[in-house]
């Protein structure tokens, strides 16, 4: 099963009634150059985060220390409205009020289909 169908079937659950998934992707609250410092450090201060766009939010779940696609627990929401990009580079950040998250080039084109959603919802 791929990554985006284990997020998107963990989080389900917890989710409003009739709420609608439009994109998913994971994060990491660390920069990925915290590695080059020891990865007992990055370990220590990284946590994962699953981030599941909706047809009403967006919604950052909690995916602990060492699970990119387990979301256990709401940690904060956004306004559907929020963009998330453009995203550029190997390491997208997406900034949150409450934290950073860091998002792999593999995960881009989900980001940039949560914005053409979000665009298409405003107007």
């Amino acid at each position: 099963m791929a990554i985006r169908d284990k997020i998107r079937d963990k989080a389900q659950p917890q989710l409003q009634p009739g709420e609608q998934v439009q994109a998913v992707f994971p994060g990491q609250t660390q920069s990925q150059w915290l590695i080059l410092a020891g990865y007992i450090f990055f370990f220590i201060l990284n946590s994962y985060r699953c981030v599941v766009v909706t047809d009403r939010r967006i919604v950052v779940f909690d995916s602990g220390k060492f699970a990119q696609a387990n979301p256990s627990k709401i940690l904060y929401e956004a306004p559907r409205t929020t963009r998330l990009g453009p995203p550029g580079g190997l390491w997208h950040k997406v900034s949150f009020p409450s934290e950073d998250l860091r998002v792999h080039k593999r995960f881009h084109k989900d980001i940039e289909q949560a914005d053409a959603q979000a665009g298409a919802a405003a107007a």
